[in-house]
């Protein structure tokens, strides 16, 4: 027996519907703002190609005037009508309020493929000028723009400007855990409140402290979107067993919101794992699963060795002066190891600058009841067993840098899952102990993500999404975002 449909209100009995006047002002304002952003790219794109064609002109080159300009309008056309495409694309794909860097790339890589094209069959060598100076000009102060337009819009006022105002639909616990899954990162979403479709009346709901209101039942989501000009509505999983409410909700929508936003349960999946397919009337999800094969590990402990072996360098030219530094300030030696767990449970002594006193371990039972780590962790954030070049060293995770020997000898790797120590290990449920799948890291999500600032539950929340979407394009990510956080430090203690 077919289930009874939820009636929805907002269905137009004649003709096509109409934006509401206020969301179609927010859809204007946000077109505005993006052709601002595309402009202010082409400015960039083409006052770079122009420079490089002043130097060429003027410093009297072989290739005429001609060509020099051909190419150049190429290269500025090309590459800003790519990064317009990519930038869109990106933002479909929900990148939000993220920096967008892999546009900037890409796009700037069809540039130079059409300014390759140009120079192969005309001969003309003006390929060479804009590789080295348009590129690498253009993409810096590409990168330094988005940064600007980064901060701008992360102010509040930008914030309620362009965030976009969001309902959500569903159940009171399907709701509460996509906000939650929302509110963990910059979505570029601006809850305005909720509607719950089981029972439970207009009662607030509140998740981690903040109450949301309440603004009707499942009849009531295209009134409500109107009412509160809302733009995007989020269905949470398992809002109702009908099949048919879905498609119902959204014909009611239509004027009253500009997407339609199905959450699952699905949780921890990179993009990069996730394709859509459709079997007829029905859309379907296709996921691929974690590989943990030799090859792709291969890859892993090829980069390992790369980054290893050239940081050493540096590593062991300032090591004798932080080692003379850390014999100065305190007695002992200079070096800390502590036994850890690797990869598949094997055991391995971690690395480390020491930055406590020789009686760390002893005075560790007296300092047990002003623990402020959460979970198994023990942290405190003025630990009096810290010395003063310790508190440097830990400042900036110049204590950490010994452990690049660790990656090098094949006990652990650059990015991974924070290493744990044995007694951890042993408390560790059936979830948990996925994070020994991987070897763990010097740096990763974790290090990125706040440090000691985040909790338990966090840390591993972090370390079992790595281990699932690791790929070698994410540890280089974490990489280069670890050295923005060892320059300005957070959550370091």
């Amino acid at each position: 027996m077919t289930a009874p449909a939820l009636p929805l209100s907002g269905i137009s009995a004649v003709g096509a519907p109409r934006a509401m006047p206020l969301l179609e002002q927010r859809i204007i304002n946000r077109r505005r703002h993006h052709a601002r952003s595309g402009a202010m790219d082409a400015a960039i794109i083409i006052a770079a190609t122009g420079a490089t064609v002043t130097l060429q002109l003027t410093a009297g080159a072989a290739t005429a005037a001609g060509p020099v300009l051909f190419s150049a309008i190429v290269l500025a056309f090309v590459w800003t009508i790519a990064l317009y495409v990519l930038r869109r694309e990106a933002h479909r794909r929900g990148a939000g309020e993220r920096l967008e860097l892999w546009p900037i790339l890409h796009s700037a890589a069809i540039g130079t493929a059409a300014l390759a094209v140009v120079a192969g069959v005309t001969g003309w060598p003006v390929l060479a000028p804009h590789v080295a100076l348009t590129l690498p000009a253009g993409v810096a102060i590409l990168v330094t723009s988005r940064l600007a337009q980064h901060a701008w819009s992360s102010r509040p006022a930008s914030h309620a400007t362009l965030a976009s105002r969001t309902l959500i639909v569903g159940s009171r616990a399907g709701i509460a855990h996509t906000i939650q899954s929302l509110r963990g990162g910059r979505s570029g979403h601006d809850i305005v409140g909720v509607v719950v479709v089981d029972d439970g009346g207009l009662e607030p709901l509140t998740v981690d402290g903040t109450p949301f209101t309440v603004m009707g039942g499942s009849v009531d989501v295209a009134q409500v979107a109107r009412d509160q000009c809302i733009e995007t509505v989020v269905v949470a999983g398992g809002a109702t067993d009908d099949p048919d409410y879905v498609r119902r909700l959204s014909w009611s929508l239509e004027g009253a919101a500009t997407d339609l936003v199905l959450a699952t349960r699905l949780a921890d999946v990179a993009q990069s794992r996730i394709t859509f397919d459709r079997a007829q009337s029905l859309a379907l999800v296709r996921v691929s699963l974690p590989r943990f094969d030799r090859s792709t590990m291969r890859a892993k402990r090829l980069l390992d060795v790369l980054v290893a072996a050239v940081a050493l360098i540096p590593i062991g030219l300032i090591t004798p002066l932080i080692a003379l530094a850390i014999m100065l300030d305190s007695p002992g030696g200079v070096f800390f190891r502590q036994r850890r767990i690797g990869r598949d449970g094997r055991e391995f002594d971690i690395l480390k600058f020491r930055t406590m006193g020789v009686d760390a371990e002893a005075r560790r039972a007296e300092l047990a009841a002003q623990n402020e780590g959460s979970g198994p962790l023990f942290k405190l954030r003025n630990d009096p067993r810290v010395t003063r070049v310790g508190a440097i060293l830990r400042k900036f995770s110049l204590d950490e840098l010994p452990q690049f020997w660790n990656v090098l000898m094949g006990e652990m790797s650059v990015v991974g899952p924070r290493p744990p120590l044995p007694d951890e290990v042993r408390d560790y449920d059936r979830d948990m102990i996925r994070r020994l799948y991987v070897q763990p890291g010097i740096t990763g999500l974790w290090q990125i993500s706040g440090r000691s600032d985040l909790t338990w539950e966090q840390s591993v929340r972090l370390d079992l999404h790595y281990v699932e979407n690791w790929s070698v394009a994410a540890d280089l990510k974490i990489m280069l975002r670890t050295a923005a956080v060892m320059v300005r430090p957070k959550g370091a203690y």
